[in-house]
This record gives structure tokens, sequence and C-alpha cells, in this order.
């Protein structure tokens, strides 16, 4: 018998701010954002998995790090996740084109 992993669906506690820090990171990560965002944060040094990191430079919007800092651990937790996975979405030429925020080291 085959089971697939299925995602728990939390509530989201505040909604509003929630939706402002998601939205701040679809619209860097949308097709027309991506490529500035990229080289913002290669320009600034810093590495794109780092999301408190990138948030507190501004490179995500200036509200962004405070709203991040008004959410509860499970809605910061979401929004990490979310972050994370969008990253990953990102076109393996982008990625291979700025390698060095996407790199572990």
């Amino acid at each position: 018998m085959s089971t697939t992993f299925q995602q728990a669906l939390i509530p989201v506690a505040d909604a509003a701010t929630f939706g402002a820090v998601k939205g701040a990171i679809d619209s860097h990560f949308s097709a027309k954002g991506i490529e500035a965002y990229l080289k913002s944060l290669d320009k600034a040094g810093l590495r794109i998995r780092e999301f408190e990191v990138v948030a507190k430079a501004g490179k995500l919007g200036a509200d962004t790090a405070a709203n991040y800092a008004k959410l509860n651990d499970g809605d910061q937790g979401m929004i990490r996740e979310h972050y994370l996975a969008s990253l990953e979405k990102v076109s393996t030429d982008l990625r291979d084109k700025y390698f060095k925020i996407y790199a572990y080291y």
C-alpha cells in the first residue's frame, strides 16, 4: 500500500500581515522581478537561502522584515517555507548565472 505525503494545513493567525509578506516574496520571484532581485542579492553579498538576513537587509521591501517579525512562530515558519519553495522554482539558467548566491559554502 502506498501513501503520499500531504502537508498539514495550518491556519494563518494574522492573515493581513501574512498576505503582505507573502505578496512581497511573490512579487520579487515573479517573472518581471526575479533577475533584479537576484542581482541585488549578488551585489549585497547575501545568500538567497538566508531569509531573515535578506529581509532585514530590505531586499524584499522596506516593511517586509517588520511585518515578518509581527507574525507568530507558525506563520513565520510557513513564510520561510514559501520563500524556500519559491527560490527553488527559479529557472536553472538564472540559478546557474547567480550560482554564488545559491551555493552552500
